[in-house]
């Protein structure tokens, strides 16, 4: 059987912090059959294929908790307007952008630009020149969207969220968003889906959770992305809410589903202002967010889940959304068990605003949290989004890691791609340095909730990232070389 050994490997250290130790791993017909410091490396050596790494990096292949595949491949071959700062400049793009059978751009964010405006429907009309045009806002929960566009989705004109002039948002974005997907062909679906694994792949990503839905994507884009040929492992989340236990089994083996789970949306956003609230935000008077769905229809879906052995979960960010996902909870625990719900392990995304005596009720009920630090690095601080949307004191005690892991919610880390980028190490990096310190995680528990707990295992399958800083030198998962940067 072949037999390897890597040596001049290192342990990480934490951000700002150098690799520590020497070690070796040994590699045998694509299993791990040992580990050890390096003096102990001449006693296995004879026989063996060495490989010396030169003090890189080793960890376990990073988890990405939250992704939308197609939509991060669509933004790597269409328009990034992450660094639009005017409505002039989003124009301009779209002026110069190729023709194709719907013209897919991401990443606008209004809060920064100067001056601070939407471009109207008539002026993107006019830089798109009769384009059926799809704009994500950076949190994917509000679009500006052309008139050829909207010709696609009627049901969105006078839906929830509607706007004559400007971004929309709720039902009426959800109706904009499946057109558009609609309007791809497979090949260009498939493209992009594979086009972001390889980005994964080369981020040292080994498995990708999808968060897809009818809402988000389809079943057919999931199905494709499932029966990828790739290394890079898919674990799929479908987000519809079900009444039952026989339309939850009979939902996931339709899709191939790991779970019922994902965007199945409670809430929208902060910065598109949908997520619920219990008092209003601060630069909109009155406005509470969106409610998309109600306590019984949480507590039905759990329930059907529960009893059926199916991981469910939700979107979920606002402090009052977080309210009705806990309401939910103790109906289903009501109608079932508190050790039915624990042994289902359900899974809530984002969970932003959460307070004590509601993370400690979701850690006895043994939820999991998907979060995505990269939030907190982009949008906190006293000078960031949410300070402006939700005035200082909420905004300090957003995304609680540090709290919600001392209280034993297991954390899940992610990014949310394409809202923000696959870049496992910043991630751990906004973790650990929270812009709250009270909040922040240490790094041992960062990497862990960012690698599936991950450890390298004698006996396991050879599943490990090799880095040099940041950049990943070599990626493999499961014995199979996924990524191998040439140099």
């Amino acid at each position: 059987m072949p037999r390897t050994l890597l040596t001049g490997l290192r342990a990480p250290g934490g951000p700002g912090t150098p690799a520590t130790g020497t070690t070796a791993l040994e590699i045998t017909d694509g299993t791990i059959t040992w580990l050890g410091p390096a003096a102990d490396v001449a006693g296995r050596a004879g026989g063996a294929s060495v490989e010396d790494h030169d003090g890189a990096v080793v960890t376990p292949p990073f988890v990405d908790a939250h992704v939308h595949a197609t939509a991060s491949g669509l933004l790597l071959q269409g328009l990034d307007l992450t660094a639009c700062r005017t409505p002039g400049e989003l124009l301009d793009a779209v002026a110069a952008a190729p023709r194709a059978a719907v013209l897919w751009g991401h990443g606008w964010e209004e809060n920064r630009w100067s001056p601070a405006r939407h471009p109207s429907r008539a002026e993107l009309d006019r830089a798109a020149r009769g384009r059926a045009v799809y704009l994500s806002r950076i949190d994917v929960h509000s679009a500006l969207v052309s008139t050829a566009l909207l010709d696609r989705a009627p049901a969105a004109v006078g839906a929830a969220g509607w706007s004559p002039d400007g971004p929309l948002s709720a039902d009426a974005h959800h109706h904009v968003r499946r057109a558009a997907l609609a309007a791809l062909d497979g090949d260009r679906r498939r493209g992009a889906q594979r086009a972001f694994l390889d980005l994964a792949a080369s981020r040292g990503v080994g498995t990708v959770h999808e968060c897809a839905g009818p809402d988000v994507s389809g079943q057919d884009d999931l199905a494709d992305l499932l029966a990828a040929e790739h290394g890079v492992a898919v674990v799929g989340y479908w987000g519809e809410a079900v009444r039952t236990p026989q339309e939850a089994t009979d939902l996931l083996r339709r899709t191939g589903a790991h779970g019922l789970a994902g965007d199945l949306f409670v809430d929208g956003s902060i910065g598109s202002r949908t997520a619920l609230l219990r008092e209003p935000y601060a630069d909109e008077d009155g406005c509470l967010g969106n409610r998309y769905l109600d306590p019984e229809a949480v507590a039905a879906h759990l329930v059907a889940c529960t009893r059926a052995g199916i991981r469910a979960g939700f979107h979920v960010i606002g402090d009052a959304g977080a309210d009705v996902v806990l309401a939910g909870l103790e109906q289903a625990v009501a109608e079932t068990s508190a050790r039915a719900v624990r042994a289902a392990r359900h899974r809530l995304e984002h969970l932003e605003m959460v307070d004590a005596a509601q993370i400690a009720r979701l850690a006895a009920l043994g939820v999991a949290a998907s979060v995505q630090p990269a939030f907190d690095a982009a949008w906190g601080g006293p000078a960031g989004m949410y300070a402006t949307r939700l005035g200082p004191a909420r905004a300090a005690v957003m995304n609680p890691f540090a709290q919600l892991s001392a209280a034993g919610v297991v954390l899940e880390l992610g990014s949310d791609s394409p809202v923000t980028p696959v870049d496992p190490w910043a991630a751990v990096r906004a973790a650990v340095g929270h812009t709250n310190p009270a909040s922040a995680l240490d790094p041992d528990t960062a990497l862990a909730a960012h690698t599936g707990g991950g450890r390298l295992r004698v006996g396991s399958p050879a599943s490990y990232a090799l880095w040099d800083g940041d950049t990943c030198l070599r990626l493999v998962r499961a014995g199979r070389t996924v990524h191998e940067l040439r140099r």
